[in-house]
């Protein structure tokens, strides 16, 4: 197996996550948190694709798929390409309001086929590559890429977590 059916094998299974986590939620239940200044699911699954889109368009020098279109609108926000959900406040989190499970799976299957596409044409020495000397040591290809699917991974659990407890 080389490094990319590796990734893509790993980053493969996060769609079917993402549309159990979401499925059959309307959008009252997207929007609400389990508790007082929990993260909602809809929060969640925007945040976990809006990391990796940032990180991904980062990486190819395009621009961020959630820019492009009219994503952030169906999410009752504005087109900022800053904006990922990182250290949001409750009222934050609850502003971002989803019109559907449906477009929680669009964005986040968008985003994952740019990530396919960069995927397949990276080879192994591209992993040892540094993408940010901001950190001590600075991070290379292959770590960023494990951190983004670290974070996806464990969103999308927290986000199946939540909709069980809606659930019940």
């Amino acid at each position: 197996m080389n490094v990319n059916e590796l990734l893509a094998g790993a980053f493969g299974r996060l769609p079917d996550l993402v549309r159990a986590a979401v499925n059959g939620l309307n959008a009252e239940q997207l929007r609400t948190p389990p508790a007082d200044g929990a993260n909602t699911v809809g929060w969640l699954v925007w945040h976990l694709t809006r990391i990796q889109d940032g990180h991904i368009a980062e990486l190819t020098g395009d621009e961020q798929v959630y820019v492009t279109g009219d994503w952030a609108r169906r999410f009752a926000l504005k087109p900022d390409p800053d904006d990922s959900g990182y250290g949001h406040t409750s009222e934050q989190v609850l502003a971002v309001r989803p019109e559907s499970a449906k477009v929680l799976v669009d964005y986040y299957q968008a985003v994952h086929e740019r990530t396919l596409g960069y995927l397949a044409g990276l080879a192994a020495d591209d992993l040892d590559r540094v993408v940010d000397r901001a950190w001590d040591p600075p991070v290379t290809l292959g770590v960023r890429l494990v951190s983004v699917l670290n974070d996806d991974t464990q969103h999308v659990g927290q986000a199946a977590y939540v909709r069980g407890l809606l659930d019940n």
